[in-house]
């Protein structure tokens, strides 16, 4: 019974990996639509969303059963309750990137960034897709040590995000107010996203350790 429980934990993970990959997916697309204005990338990952939507509702339902199936205790329970958790965030974070995508479906056939401002978010989504494949290893891995470098990569996220700040207040900004206004808008879905993908990997120390990063008792052990 066990045996076949651990093995429904895994199946568990494995769904939610598959979300990383979906999510990753979802804003590379996002992000590529964004920069070439193109209206068909746009809609792929705006029709695609759903499916995204169906996935966490299907870890959910998963997670539920094996909570009422056992009373799960120790690693067990933490495992089930960070998959809950987890589904939440990578849902998320294809909510932020269909936002990406409809930003430039809104815009077409005009570009929605200044060239000024395109290479921010070329790096942006670089980084952002990056930090949703690395979630996805650290899932099927369980790697702490991984988990917490995450951070590491949301810091250049960050980085990005408060430099594009300077840029549209910056007095020889030529673009407009609309213009910056999608400029902020963007940049923040990107960050909210890298904080996301953080999320999710402490979910996984969580599992391991039993402790959340950054958590009080955490920094006692320091």
């Amino acid at each position: 019974m066990r045996e076949a429980y651990h093995s429904e934990l895994g199946v568990l993970a494995d769904q939610l990996a598959a979300m990383c990959s979906m999510v990753a997916e979802a804003m590379e697309l996002a992000t590529r639509a964004l920069l070439d204005a193109n209206l068909t990338i746009a809609e792929q990952v705006i029709s695609g969303d759903e499916k995204i939507d169906d996935a966490r509702s299907a870890c959910e339902e998963h997670a539920y059963s094996l909570l009422a199936l056992q009373a799960p205790v120790a690693t067990d329970l933490r495992t089930v309750l960070a998959a809950i958790h987890a589904a939440e965030s990578l849902e998320r974070m294809g909510d932020l990137a269909l936002h990406v995508a409809k930003a430039a479906r809104r815009r077409h056939p005009a570009p929605v960034l200044p060239d000024d401002v395109r290479g921010y978010f070329a790096e942006l989504g670089r980084v952002t897709v990056q930090l949703a494949r690395k979630a996805e290893v650290i899932i099927r891995t369980q790697d702490v040590e991984a988990a917490r470098a995450l951070e590491d990569d949301d810091d250049v996220v960050d980085d990005l995000h408060r430099h594009l700040f300077t840029v549209i207040m910056d007095k020889d900004w030529q673009h407009g107010v609309p213009s910056a206004v999608d400029v902020t808008l963007l940049g923040r879905f990107y960050e909210r996203y890298a904080d996301h993908a953080v999320s999710v990997a402490k979910r996984v120390v969580f599992v391991v350790t039993g402790r959340m990063p950054g958590s009080v008792s955490e920094d006692d052990d320091l």
